[in-house]
């Protein structure tokens, strides 16, 4: 492993883990009801949002109330988002004259930036207008990652009170996660990105002539946009010689800004993050992965906080350290410089000699963006698998057998390491009260967390969010490669053709977003397909997280005795981190084996 991976490692937890307490006090302090100075510049605006929307702040709700709000503000988002997809054509801001999303895609979008997934099976640049990038996608960004707040909070609040029949109110904690804590985040993001070389315009489209013609072959394609195939079923492909490039204009800051830090996704380009209009320097490359993973490190200090006992958000972000740790340690042995043999055997055979000294000093080069090599580039794949974010800064079908294991099994472990704001740390509890009840199990007691009994309702609930993700992934993964219609869209074949459509399921049914890129998945099979992992992925967790966090708040607080477990001490931690990996883990070991773990044995 390069030891500059490790020191580039440690030097981003470092950061991370300065900055995160004082974000979650910050964050905790902006979503309570009392006066203060650091929002006060907003309070004006925030009530007469509510005076416009009819929302009467003080009326708390119960968990069915705040769960039927949270689906019917997402239902009329999506139906937002795909109207304007769908009129774009008609709209202003349309420099390069881009007609109608078709209806699949349409569809497949709009559910994707609801779900805070920001699944694109489309390139931005030569799709969407500047008007649909910032009214439709941006917006999402902001609202779906202020409902992943509002969830937790809900949940925390379940945790905090007792006999109380309330979690909160929906329309306030959006209200306020958007004004105070993702609008000025953004905005100072979005100001550095700029300062270093982000555009951020409303110009046309430029042509520029290149100093040298480039001559390539590329597929022919039909009216769709689809490969046009022979008669063997192999794509019929065309010379084409080019002598300009078109560039790309746009708002790009702002909408990189947000989309990293409410941990979307979503690219303005289709190269995403690998994009020098997007990520131009290895700062502003730093700076991203800081901006995935702040918010939810820090809610973990908001957590502790609003329970009364920061030691619990401690434990909490401890585990989630640890399991990244090792995750990107596994990444960086198998993909930063370390001999290839180990990374994936059949790339011996491309030296001339059979060697690897071709190929072992730089590492696997292929795909990755030169500008930031390997080890930023690692990193970044796992931070943004780590976080349900689907930012990438290279192609991650690129990566080894088992580099590529790491960010698929991030995923998998419903990305509660770290995972997306507010997503990461309900699922993250899920988890913690399942570690509680089989702790409970061992010594034969009822299990407790933070002073509430966990029953027969609570366990339920938890069952349902641990189980309905890895049910969507494997049926869906079966579905696809069961069918024709799944299997035209496989460039690749045998094992790592298996590993691009369990990544793509995966990456949906999780709401992460990012795509091996192997898999073409613009097709209405998969644009249907993976909308609907995205959608039940995301509310099939939510309702019951809200269920158990209204069962929470009407219990009242046991106080600990001699036979309570302590949930803030490395006992815990080692048990949470042993549920993690056990129950999320061993779920998906026979599609892992046929997946990467074939592909890296195979010769």
């Amino acid at each position: 492993m390069d030891s500059r991976f490790v020191g580039l490692l440690g030097c981003f937890l470092v950061v991370l883990l300065l900055l995160a307490p004082f974000v979650g006090r910050y964050i905790r302090i902006a979503m309570e009801d009392g006066q203060s100075r650091l929002t006060a510049w907003g309070r004006p605006l925030e009530r007469l949002i509510y005076r416009i929307g009819g929302i009467r702040p003080e009326a708390e709700m119960g968990w069915k109330r705040y769960a039927a709000a949270v689906l019917l503000f997402s239902v009329l988002g999506a139906l937002a988002t795909y109207v304007l997809q769908r009129a774009q054509g008609l709209l202003p801001l349309n420099p390069a004259g881009f007609g109608p999303v078709t209806p699949d895609s349409a569809l497949n979008t709009a559910i994707s930036f609801v779900t805070n997934t920001n699944w694109q099976g489309y390139g931005g640049e030569s799709t969407m207008s500047y008007l649909t990038q910032m009214l439709v996608l941006t917006v999402q960004n902001f609202v779906s990652a202020a409902t992943g707040i509002g969830v937790v909070l809900a949940l925390i609040r379940g945790f905090a009170r007792h006999n109380a029949r309330t979690v909160g109110n929906f329309w306030v904690d959006v209200t306020r996660s958007t004004l105070y804590v993702l609008l000025p985040l953004a905005f100072i993001v979005a100001l550095f990105f700029v300062g270093q070389g982000v555009i951020q315009n409303f110009d046309e489209y430029k042509q520029v002539p290149l100093v040298e013609s480039v001559q390539y072959t590329q597929p022919k394609l039909d009216a769709a946009g689809q490969p046009l195939l022979d008669q063997a079923g192999q794509p019929i492909t065309e010379n084409v010689t080019a002598t300009t490039q078109t560039l790309a204009m746009g708002p790009v800051a702002s909408q990189e800004a947000i989309k990293l830090l409410g941990v979307n996704g979503g690219g303005f380009f289709n190269a995403n993050s690998a994009h020098p209009y997007e990520n131009p320097t290895a700062l502003s490359n730093f700076v991203q992965m800081l901006a995935i993973l702040i918010l939810p490190a820090a809610l973990c200090f908001t957590f502790g906080e609003m329970v009364g006992d920061r030691r619990q958000g401690l434990a909490v972000l401890a585990s989630m350290a640890v399991l990244f740790i090792v995750f990107a340690l596994v990444a960086g042995h198998y993909e930063t410089g370390s001999p290839l043999s180990t990374a994936n055997p059949m790339l011996a055979q491309q030296g001339v000699d059979g060697s690897t000294t071709a190929f072992s000093p730089g590492g696997n080069m292929e795909g990755k963006e030169t500008r930031f090599g390997l080890n930023a580039t690692t990193l970044f794949a796992t931070v943004t698998t780590a976080a349900s974010c689907g930012a990438v800064n290279a192609m991650h079908d690129s990566l080894s057998a088992m580099g590529g294991f790491v960010p698929l099994l991030l995923m998998q472990l419903s990305e509660v390491v770290f995972g997306g704001v507010g997503t990461g740390l309900y699922s993250m509890l899920g988890f913690a009260i399942l570690a509680v009840f089989i702790a409970g199990l061992m010594i034969g007691r009822t299990p407790e967390y933070l002073g509430k009994k966990i029953e027969a309702h609570e366990m339920k609930m938890t069952s349902i969010v641990i189980l309905a993700t890895p049910l969507l992934v494997l049926v869906g993964s079966a579905v696809a490669v069961s069918v024709a219609a799944g299997q035209i869209g496989v460039a690749n074949p045998g094992p790592h053709g298996f590993s691009e459509i369990l990544y793509a399921v995966t990456s949906a049914a999780n709401n992460n977003g990012s795509a091996f890129a192997g898999l073409s998945a613009n097709t209405p099979f998969y644009n249907v397909l993976l909308g609907l992992a995205m959608w039940f992925g995301r509310f099939a967790v939510i309702v019951p997280i809200l269920a158990m966090a209204g069962s929470l708040a009407a219990k009242r607080r046991v106080p600990a005795g001699a036979g309570t477990m302590p949930t803030h001490g490395p006992l815990f931690v080692v048990l949470l981190i042993g549920a993690v990996l056990l129950v999320g883990a061993l779920t998906y070991v026979p599609a892992l084996a046929l997946g990467p773990v074939a592909e890296h044995l195979q010769r």
